[in-house]
């Protein structure tokens, strides 16, 4: 790619991130995407760093306004115009003691990227600057991840759980769908299902209006998602009530290697500006660098999710199984033979690599939501892995694929693996954010 090539991407990224911009918050994308959501603002915080760290630091700040009283960062900040006055209804944060003070949000969290950013935005700035940045916000990212092991890690084993696939922000991963499909679901949705009422329900679906036919979850997966929120809802987002009767908590792989490098950012932080993590805190760190080799199967030299009840790994194989590489805290040995898997594996290594799932998985189609397609974000981390443990032909190879991309469909939400034509929203934001960080390193 010429000079001029990226000059031209990087400010058609820009105008992008331009048009999703809010009242102090970036949205994903027009129309289906209207709220600020935790880990598409710090990859967008990511990306604006490069060029604009004062707006960056605005779009953390405003999404820490929306910090739990228990210290939760929800996944989502609800705009409070009156044409989402259904979204504030459907979530009803204030059922909760510990929901925020006039801030209506989702009562879930997402990946904890917020350190990554955090550190990213720090980077752009002098010395001075940036310990004043870390010092702004080290108290609530420090409840945070207090909150994380708190409520998520009831028996101190040092994994998380999430109790619903939109926490792990890929919302129809099939490992996730596999275990709710085990269950039986509500009558309401059996009924439904069973007078093949689906296609009524689906006139109501924002998302099957604004994206393309075919890329989104059934209606009768998508009422059982609903479903699934309406019982955390019912429990007041109380975590006690909601997994001593839980039919959903997985320990899930991908949220836990995000929350292993999360904390060594937050490490890096308190060093900086000498602070000293509560103990108890740095007890819970230490166990969750162990605690993901739990995650690991030997026999098909995958990593893999895990029921939370039974302790069962969810042997269906996806894109997460090469996010302990973004961790860093696995062996070489286990890097290299993920990376391995990444180069010469065919159903991981296509045209367009990495597929949210392996294209000979029953689950897999390549332009369906997190079933299939190639996200700029999965890609972003797994580059980043990769460069750190030293597998750099390999990170630039896939650096120019993901570009590539961008290049051939624009900044679309997802790609197909196949031939990169770009699916899901157009000018997505964190495609744009990404692009740039990948442009500017």
């Amino acid at each position: 790619m010429s000079p001029d090539d990226k000059t031209s991407i990087v400010d058609a990224a820009k105008k992008v991130l331009d048009g999703n911009a809010r009242d102090g918050y970036t949205a994903p994308g027009a129309g289906l995407y209207p709220h600020q959501w935790l880990w598409d603002s710090c990859f967008v915080a990511i990306g604006l760093s490069h060029y604009d760290p004062e707006r960056a630091q605005k779009e953390i700040l405003h999404l820490l306004k929306s910090q739990w009283h228990n210290g939760m960062i929800p996944h989502m900040v609800l705009d409070e115009g009156l044409a989402h006055r259904a979204d504030r209804e459907f979530w009803r944060s204030y059922v909760s003691y510990d929901s925020p003070d006039k801030v209506a949000t989702s009562g879930i969290t997402q990946p904890p990227m917020l350190a990554e950013a955090i550190v990213r935005i720090g980077a752009r700035l002098k010395k001075a600057e940036r310990r004043s940045w870390f010092l702004k916000v080290y108290k609530q990212l420090v409840a945070y991840h207090q909150w994380l092991y708190n409520e998520r890690d009831p028996h101190q084993e040092g994994l998380t759980l999430q109790v619903h696939p939109w926490e792990t922000g890929m919302d129809n991963t099939p490992p996730w769908m596999s275990e709710l499909h085990s269950h039986q679901q509500n009558w309401w949705i059996r009924l439904v299902a069973k007078l093949r009422l689906d296609s009524v329900v689906t006139i109501f679906r924002r998302d099957r209006h604004l994206a393309l036919p075919g890329e989104r979850l059934s209606s009768i997966d998508a009422l059982a998602l609903y479903a699934v929120q309406h019982r955390l809802r019912r429990k007041q987002y109380n975590i006690d009530k909601i997994i001593s009767h839980s039919m959903l908590s997985i320990e899930d792989l991908a949220f836990n290697s995000i929350l292993v490098r999360a904390n060594q950012h937050l490490k890096d932080i308190a060093k900086e500006i000498r602070e000293e993590l509560p103990e108890e805190l740095l007890q819970s760190i230490n166990k969750t660098e162990a605690a993901l080799d739990q995650l690991w199967d030997p026999y098909t030299g995958q990593y893999y999710s895990r029921n939370f009840a039974s302790h069962d790994l969810i042997k269906i194989s996806t894109i997460a199984t090469f996010l302990p590489l973004y961790a860093g805290s696995i062996t070489k040995e286990r890097a290299d033979q993920l990376a391995g898997l990444l180069k010469t594996s065919k159903r991981f290594h296509p045209r367009f690599p990495v597929p949210t799932v392996p294209t000979d998985s029953k689950y897999f189609n390549e332009h369906r939501y997190w079933q299939g397609p190639v996200w700029m974000n999965m890609n972003w981390l797994i580059i980043d892995g990769l460069e750190r443990y030293g597998h750099k032909e390999l990170a630039a190879k896939l650096k120019e694929k993901s570009l590539e991309m961008v290049e051939k469909s624009g900044f679309c939400e997802y790609f197909s693996p196949h031939d990169g034509s770009g699916a899901g929203v157009k000018n997505f934001s964190w495609t744009a954010a990404l692009t740039i960080d990948l442009l500017s390193n």
